[in-house]
């Protein structure tokens, strides 16, 4: 038998036979790309030495990263009174990262992560959800984030009292467990995860805890491989946090009770590495800072 006797036979899904019972054999999603850093491209120093708001804003951007430590509080610069091109440049320069949230109490902001781990353009918005005021912080997490909840009128007793329906069978354990770690919880602690993903929660059960828990102000996306919804619920220092693998399938549902997750602050390393960066970007305009 020669090479061209062989016959060809298909290989892949739908090229074997059915199985007995009827059974078929699922294949994982390909994965979607996963972001990472990418270098801005940026306009020739001729062409910025009149923008004389733009280049103060990333001087006083470089030092501040430069001089940025670990448990350091927010830094920050209102550049809402930046010309139009100025404002272009830092927008360029900037551009966006990983992370945006969105912040709906007393008022209302949009916050928007840059290229640059750890630098945040914070949006205060009006009632027409136009922008009015511009800042740039550099911290780990905008201070929006860690006041939330900190004046609201609810208490932790008020978990006690909620009397589920008939159908919810195992989401009152989960308050109770709630409302001691709250009790009990000091500052600095770290965070108590609850493990929804492992508990045989019914959707009763889960809307329950919803409304139990109530809607709070603030809600973050990270997005990287996969994503990582959070956001706050109505008692402070209780967050729900879900992660999302590549293909947009719910994988990890938790319940954190710490004053902010940290999936959703950046890393002392990253903001370290965001200095480095910063620097090398401004390289070709160095004679003009």
């Amino acid at each position: 038998m020669g090479l061209k006797d062989i016959p060809v036979v298909g290989i892949g899904p739908g090229s074997q036979p059915g199985e007995e019972d009827g059974a078929q054999l699922d294949y994982i999603d390909m994965p979607r790309e996963m972001g990472g850093y990418q270098r801005p491209i940026l306009p020739e120093a001729d062409e910025i030495r009149h923008l004389s708001g733009a280049l103060q804003t990333v001087e006083w951007l470089e030092s501040t990263l430069d001089g940025y430590r670990p448990g350091d509080g927010p830094a920050a610069a209102d550049i809402s009174g930046l010309d139009e091109q100025s404002r272009d440049m830092v927008n360029q320069i900037l551009g966006e990262g990983e992370v945006s949230i969105q912040y709906a109490g007393a008022f209302r902001a949009r916050i928007q992560e840059s290229v640059l781990a750890g630098v945040w353009r914070v949006f205060y918005l009006d009632e027409g959800g136009q922008p009015f005021r511009d800042v740039i912080e550099v911290c780990d997490i905008p201070i929006l984030a860690r006041l939330t909840g900190k004046s609201d009128k609810r208490t932790v007793p008020d978990l006690s009292k909620v009397r589920p329906p008939p159908e919810v069978m195992n989401a009152l354990p989960i308050l109770t467990e709630i409302a001691d770690r709250l009790e009990h919880r000091q500052p600095g602690d770290k965070a108590h995860v609850i493990n929804l993903t492992l508990l045989p929660l019914s959707p009763e059960d889960t809307a329950f805890l919803d409304q139990a828990l109530g809607e709070g102000p603030l809600s973050m996306l990270s997005r990287g491989y996969g994503d990582c919804a959070i956001t706050s619920t109505g008692i402070p220092d209780v967050w729900w946090v879900r992660y999302f693998n590549s293909t947009g399938k719910l994988i990890l549902n938790t319940l954190e009770i710490v004053e902010v997750p940290i999936v959703a602050c950046a890393a002392p390393e990253d903001l370290q590495a965001s200095a480095e960066r910063f620097k090398d970007l401004l390289e070709p305009y160095r004679d003009m800072l």
